[in-house]
This record gives structure tokens, sequence and C-alpha cells, in this order.
């Protein structure tokens, strides 16, 4: 526990935000904390999240700020709480914060729907070849309708495979039954029936893809998914499949991807994430049947205010000496 109270009530503190957030969100951190906020809104060097944390109690980040276990070494002694505005954690090496005593926190659950919504919405754009549409309109090029103009796909009644059934896949299963499609999923572990929710298991990621018309990536970034999605699972698919990612851009080889996607193999993809961001692969821009987004799967005002508010919850439960639900190390 950490507690800077005896009495169990929380006490202000010295509160660091690596990025600003929304207004509303901020207005929260300030009435119960002393809060600074990166005035350049960027990505903070190393060197500058040292300074950062020097004159801080708790630290709030994002999930491009990296914390390997270098980082952790030099972190001051008077840092009491590491908390991520995010729910993935591969920025963070959870056992060198173990090691070094420093808790941290995430915002597990709150953006589940948020970001059902943007798989929804890559899905369908990818489908109904919405990037085409709009080029098309904006351009002045449009001549009027035709019976053959931007024939797509309809995915009612198809199947959606999802690979990472945690929270946010499992939502995702939810819309996706809305347009009567068939739900697979591949998992490190099966799911109890209450969760599953009629959703087909595979026991091996090559089953899932042989049976998805619709290829969801909703697992976290770790070594064994890192570059999951490649020539060789790519070639599983059925031809013409759709691909979907809202998880992290490096479960993609993207020459791969965007070689099948330029043969057929792969019929269209929506994408939110990407290698490298804010850069991503320069060839994706040039194909038709690619609809992107730039990574805006948890940009809703309700899920930042959640974020937002889960991150403070766990901070002030630790500040005074209580257990958060939201920590992760």
């Amino acid at each position: 526990m950490v507690s800077n109270s005896t009495s169990g009530s929380t006490q202000r503190c010295r509160v660091a935000v690596t990025r600003a957030l929304p207004p509303q969100a901020m207005e929260r951190f300030r009435a119960r904390h002393d809060v600074w906020v990166n005035p350049d809104d960027r990505v903070l060097s190393p060197d500058e999240l040292m300074q950062v944390a020097a004159r801080a109690d708790v630290l709030v980040v994002t999930a491009f700020d990296r914390f390997d276990a270098k980082v952790f070494g030099a972190l001051p002694p008077t840092l009491k709480i590491l908390a991520t505005h995010s729910v993935g954690l591969e920025h963070i090496d959870l056992e060198a914060a173990k090691q070094r005593g420093l808790p941290v926190l995430a915002t597990p659950d709150v953006l589940s729907d948020s970001v059902a919504e943007m798989a929804i919405l890559l899905m369908l754009g990818a489908a109904r070849r919405a990037q085409e549409g709009d080029r098309l309109l904006y351009s002045g090029q449009w001549k009027g309708w035709t019976p053959t103009q931007l024939v797509g796909v309809e995915v009612t009644g198809r199947r959606m495979g999802i690979l990472g059934m945690g929270r946010i896949g499992r939502t995702i299963a939810r819309r996706a039954r809305g347009f009567d499609m068939a739900v697979q999923y591949h998992n490190r572990q099966r799911l109890p029936p209450d969760l599953e929710q009629g959703a087909r298991h595979h026991a091996t990621l090559a089953g899932l893809l042989a049976a998805s018309d619709v290829l969801v990536l909703a697992a976290p970034s770790t070594p064994e998914t890192r570059r999951l999605l490649n020539a060789e699972t790519i070639a599983q698919l059925p031809s013409g499949a759709i691909v979907v990612n809202i998880a992290r851009g490096d479960l993609i080889d993207d020459s791969a991807l965007i070689a099948a996607l330029t043969s057929g193999q792969v019929g269209s993809a929506g994408l939110d994430v990407f290698n490298g961001e804010p850069r991503l692969d320069e060839r994706y821009k040039s194909l038709a049947n690619v609809f992107l987004q730039p990574h805006q799967g948890s940009s809703t005002l309700t899920a930042r205010l959640a974020m937002a508010q889960i991150l403070l919850d766990g901070i002030d439960s630790m500040l005074a000496g209580r257990a958060a639900v939201n920590r992760v190390a």
C-alpha cells in the first residue's frame, strides 16, 4: 500500500501528466491534486521523463511513454505511483516495476465500448469501400449513381473471427451479433460458456483463420503476437477476407498484408493502429481497399473521462492506504 495519510483520508499530492487529457478530465484531477501537464503535448524523451518524475508523487503516462528496466532504475525514490492512461501494458516492464516497488495503475474495461464501435466502423468502412467513396465525393469526380459503382461486401451473416477474446473482444462479439455474424475466436484459454455467449472456440490460430471472413485483431502486443499476421498466416484466411486491427500495429507484418491486399488474398482492411506510429507504411495510402483511422479507438469523451476517473480513483485509493481495483503491478 501507498499512503500519505495516517488517518486514511487522501491528501493533495503532486501529479504530473505527460500528455494533455481532455479539459473535463483535467478538471477532475485538478479538483483533487496539484497537477502539472506537459505544455507541448508531445512524447517526452527519457531524460525529460526523469525531470518530470523528480517533481511528482504520481506520474500519469500514455502508451507511448516507454518504461523499461533502465528507466525504472533511474526513477526518483519520491515517486509513489505510475499510472498509465491505457489498457495496453506493453510499454511498461511490469517485472521491473515490481522490483522497484512502484505500483502501476491502468484503465481496464472502461474503453471496451468505444474500441468495439471503432472495430465495427473499420469493418464496415473496409467492406463498403468507404475510402473510395470519400475520395470520389471530395474530389468532385462523382458522376452519379450506377448499378456497378463501388460494389462492396455485405457482412450480415458472415463469420467474424476474433483474435483475443478479452473484454474488448467480447464487446466486439456482442456488436457483431447485431449483424447476425457467426462469432469465432482464438484465445490463450477457452472462455466459460457464460462469456462465450455462443461463440465458437478454435484451439489453434490456423483453425480461427480458416473460419474468418472478417478477422479482428484484439490481442495485446506480446512476443508471441508480434508479426502474428504474416505471409504464412494470411495464406490461411479465406480468399477475400477482411482484416481489422484495433489492437497494436506490431501484430501485423505490413509488407505481407500489403502484398495480400494487392493480390486480393485479403479483400480489404480497416486499420486504426500501425507500426511506428505516428508514421505508417506509406504504401497503405496508395491502396484503394484500405480504410485507415489515426489510432481513434478510445477517442470518445465518454471513454476518456472514464479512463481519467478510474486512474484518479485508483491513485486516491492507494494514497489513502486502500487497494486499487485497477492496479496491475
